[in-house]
């Protein structure tokens, strides 16, 4: 582990005579100090951002990635919906250009997700049958986790299943198999690539003691006491005591960006000792999915803002 991150940033390549216009308009787009480099050197093992093929495609999100940060997220590419919105028909060229991209510049690879409610091919939404699902469960989880074994570093197994009272979530998967999905997809992603970190992920986890918390540590616990390997929840303090080997903040994106709350997040992080990573979902606001809101770390133009130079002051 601490080999491969110490490859992570990457230098830029350099560039020929004819491209030093360009490299030097790019350098002016990137924070002089790496916040990968920066958190890695706080203990924890990456920080990382969101993207997707065609971001990478414009040339300031992979030279930002490449220089700044040391993991990559694909954004929609690895959901289910875009990987076989025909069933038994797989289109793997997206997801595949981010994983190879990632290989080749140093980089972790989080893939997210497996198993989820949303962009979901109809074809699995209309299933009603227990066993027709748990086949057709099982062939996805292997097939993906199969196909990028030893490359992708942690999995969203599951993403998104709690309500926010902490009971299971209304879905194709509940309805038909209760929980019993869960216990699928974590068996047959860690059967298909035992080295991988099996994550279960969720949002608004980050309010102690708060419906979905409760449910999501009660859960956990039922779940790993009946075997089934969860490695990672996604968050922090009180999730860190369920019986898991570490938590991360997968899906940071905060409006407007203020200094104080993304101080206030890698802090959560550095002061939970499970806390491993943190990826934001994104690198400038202008891809954002929150248009409008720039709740990311650099904005518009692709210039580092306040708050990522706040937490390089943190960090340092």
């Amino acid at each position: 582990m601490k080999s491969a991150l110490a490859l992570l940033a990457a230098p830029l390549v350099a560039a020929l005579p004819s491209d030093m216009g360009k490299a030097s308009a790019l350098k002016q787009r990137q924070a002089p100090v790496s916040i990968h480099e920066a958190f890695v050197g706080a203990g924890k093992e990456f920080f990382g951002a969101a993207t997707d093929q065609g971001l990478l495609q414009r040339e300031p999100n992979a030279a930002i990635i490449r220089a700044n940060f040391g993991q990559v997220t694909h954004e929609n590419s690895m959901k289910w919906g875009s990987l076989e919105a025909n069933r038994g028909s797989y289109n793997w060229g997206p997801a595949d250009e981010v994983v190879d991209w990632a290989v080749a510049n140093g980089q972790l690879v989080r893939g997210h997700t497996l198993i989820w409610h949303s962009q979901l091919p109809q074809w699995v939404e209309g299933i009603t049958d227990a066993e027709e699902l748990r086949e057709v469960i099982r062939n996805h989880v292997s097939t993906t986790v199969g196909r990028y074994a030893g490359r992708i570093h942690h999995w969203d197994v599951v993403n998104e299943i709690l309500a926010e009272d902490g009971s299971l979530r209304d879905s194709v998967f509940s309805r038909v198999l209760g929980e019993e999905f869960v216990k699928i997809a974590f068996e047959v992603a860690r059967e298909t690539d035992p080295s991988a970190v099996l994550y279960i992920n969720d949002y608004n986890l980050d309010q102690a003691n708060y419906g979905k918390v409760n449910g999501m540590v009660s859960l956990v616990q039922k779940w790993v006491n009946e075997g089934v390997p969860i490695d990672g929840i996604a968050a922090l303090e009180q999730l860190a005591s369920a019986p898991v080997g570490e938590v991360a903040i997968t899906e940071l994106d905060i409006a407007q960006a203020p200094v104080e709350d993304y101080t206030a997040v890698v802090q959560a992080c550095l002061n939970v000792e499970k806390c491993t990573a943190i990826t934001v979902w994104g690198v400038g606001d202008a891809d954002s999915w929150r248009r409008g809101e720039d709740p990311l770390l650099f904005d518009n133009n692709f210039n580092p803002k306040p708050a990522y130079d706040a937490i390089i002051d943190l960090l340092s």
